[in-house]
């Protein structure tokens, strides 16, 4: 489990990072200063875990909460790493996401099109916006 939160941690940091050889070279000349997660990024982490233990319970047919988290309503207003990502398509993308995301919780019925529908609704957003978790995303589809 460990390992499996520390690659979380690595892909998150590099996923979204512009690595530029100039700015690495700037870097080196000032003093370290250590990456904090943005509020949003927070929640997406939290987000995958919620939802990897929710992949789990689908496929071994167990039961899941009958409610979103509560930490789902911080969404639309948590602060994002790149402040000019929210937009109008980031704010109709994370309302689809919320709805979506509530019917794999609330809805017993068709749990796993449900579940792999709102998985698909954050690849349609990340697919615009930061793009480098997308295979990390997908691994969350139920096949």
């Amino acid at each position: 489990m460990k390992i499996v939160v520390l690659s979380i941690w690595v892909l998150l940091f590099f996923s979204c990072k512009d690595n530029h050889k100039s700015d690495h070279l700037k870097s080196e000349k000032s003093s370290f200063q250590l990456y904090s997660m943005s509020e949003m990024a927070l929640l997406m982490e939290q987000m995958y875990v919620d939802n990897m233990r929710i992949k789990e319970a689908i496929l071994s047919n167990v039961d899941i909460a009958d409610s979103l988290p509560k930490h789902y309503l911080n969404l639309p207003t948590a602060v994002l790493t790149d402040p000019t990502d929210r937009d109008l398509f980031f704010d109709n993308h994370m309302a689809e996401f919320i709805k979506a995301q509530r019917l794999v919780y609330e809805v017993e019925t068709n749990r796993k099109e449900n579940f792999n529908a709102m998985v698909q609704s954050c690849i349609g957003c990340h697919q615009v916006k930061c793009g480098g978790p997308i295979e990390r995303i997908k691994k969350l589809l139920i096949p």
